[in-house]
């Protein structure tokens, strides 16, 4: 039985010389834009950064801010990561669906076996049929069928099941890119809350100060109780500022926490600080003609591309024959009686006739789904440089911002301290010290908000590019 069977099988076998053409279009991927920069003119960086574009972004691009805390941060989250547990998953799932395609170009081989309990009628042996005692035959044996795929229907579905895979791994990619960004951009945003919370602190005890400074003068009649309690509120209202920093402060520590796959109760983020971050003084940026192979997004807007491509060869396919091959191989017999084998070759063939608009519309269906992959793929890809445009300008716009705050909060502190000598020999009024404190608070604030955006652009930066991820 079992030679017989390998000799059916090999025969069958041949028939994968039928199969020699796919219809459909065959996929070719779109052309990386013919640009030769991000921006329309030179992107202007801050002196003590340069762009070097052509070189490679490292992967784990978080090390170049040279935090071992974000380091180990960074880790954490990589390993514990639910959302990234579950993209993976996907992925496995999808890689799974290519053993499933793939096992339909080849011959299956499935056993059987039956037994029954008969008696033949008139039809079969004819009137005389009735006299025939009742009997028990069986049937086992198996049976080996093959689709010949001749127009290529199940090698686009393996097309197809490949391109879905690609997709899931490029997702896996971006969630991966996604997922380290916003650590690191947490961080980021930690560190710059509690340096605001610190810059308030001080404001607070500049308040105490000035405060004083005015209680004394009304203790010698050089001032009212107006311009007391007028010190008094502007001590009051900068107080007010130190709740909803450490409301975001407890948001971000939250957030980060969820990021690293912990409830906040049972995890703890480190103690970021901008002092404990550095700058990097190179910005590895991909060529443009590179971005499209750098970034997952894109490439994964290219897999569904290349899906859909598939999909039009499956649509198309069904309009054309499909032939199959069969054999069956069984040792047949009644129970408690002789047995033999029996053998049964068959070729079926299945034409489409009518189907009242169905196969068409399918087909068109699906070209019609390519081409909103299209669309999706050039607006990924110009976005993409969109975004890679916009944090080049930002770091310019940064580096300036952080200059100019940093002279105003020169200027405004030694405008402070005048003004309050000023006011304790009379050459000055207590409003005048009042809006020297203030300005000097913006600008103690604001010092403290342009430093941390130079870091937070520099990590957007390099989420822009991809991430170092180039395949």
């Amino acid at each position: 039985m079992s030679r017989a069977l390998l000799r059916g099988a090999a025969a069958l076998s041949l028939a994968f010389g039928v199969a020699a053409c796919s219809v459909g279009p065959d996929f070719e991927a779109p052309k990386a834009p013919e640009v030769t920069s991000y921006t329309a003119d030179p992107a202007v960086l801050p002196p003590d950064q340069r762009l070097a574009e052509g070189d490679k972004l490292r992967a784990d691009w978080w090390a170049l801010l040279r935090s071992p805390d974000l380091d180990r941060t960074v880790g954490q989250a990589v390993e514990g990561n639910w959302t990234l547990a579950s993209v993976k998953a996907r992925l496995a799932r999808s890689q799974e669906g290519i053993r499933v395609a793939g096992a339909k170009l080849l011959p299956q081989i499935d056993a059987n076996s039956d037994i029954a309990r008969n008696r033949l009628g008139a039809s079969t042996l004819g009137p005389e049929a009735k006299n025939l005692p009742l009997f028990s035959a069986y049937s086992a044996g198996a049976t080996v069928s093959y689709d010949t795929d001749l127009f290529g229907k199940n090698r686009r579905g393996v097309e197809q099941a490949e391109a879905q895979a690609d997709v899931a791994q490029d997702e896996v990619d971006a969630a991966l890119l996604t997922l380290t960004g916003n650590v690191a951009l947490q961080a980021v945003q930690i560190a710059s809350l509690k340096a605001q919370i610190a810059a308030v602190g001080r404001i607070i005890d500049s308040d105490r100060k000035t405060l004083e400074l005015v209680r004394a003068a009304r203790g010698t009649g050089g001032v009212t109780d107006i311009d007391v309690l007028s010190a008094q509120s502007q001590l009051d209202r900068d107080r007010t500022l130190l709740p909803g920093l450490r409301q975001q402060l407890s948001v971000a520590e939250d957030a980060l926490a969820t990021l690293v796959g912990k409830s906040p109760a049972e995890w703890r983020a480190p103690d970021f600080a901008l002092d404990g971050f550095t700058l990097p003084a190179d910005l590895p940026v991909v060529l443009p003609s590179q971005l499209v192979r750098a970034r997952p997004d894109i490439r994964a807007a290219e897999a569904r591309l290349h899906a859909a491509s598939a999909g039009i060869g499956i649509a198309e396919a069904a309009f054309y024959p499909d032939i199959s091959l069969s054999a069956n191989l069984a040792e047949q017999g009644l129970t408690g009686g002789p047995a033999g084998m029996a053998w049964t070759l068959l070729g079926g063939v299945s034409l489409p006739i009518f189907h009242g608009g169905e196969l068409t519309a399918q087909k068109k269906a699906a070209e019609d789904s390519y081409q909103e992959s299209l669309a999706d793929y050039r607006q990924t890809v110009v976005e993409a440089f969109g975004q890679v445009a916009d944090t080049l300008h930002a770091l310019g716009n940064d580096s300036d911002q952080l200059d100019s705050e940093t002279r105003s909060l020169t200027t405004s502190n030694s405008a402070l301290s005048l003004t309050r000598l000023g006011y304790g020999v009379g050459n000055a009024s207590v409003v005048q010290v009042l809006d020297a404190q203030r300005q000097a608070e913006q600008a103690e604030l604001g010092a403290v908000r342009a430093r941390a955006q130079r870091y937070t652009d520099t990590i957007k930066l390099f989420l822009a590019v991809g991430g170092g991820r180039l395949s």
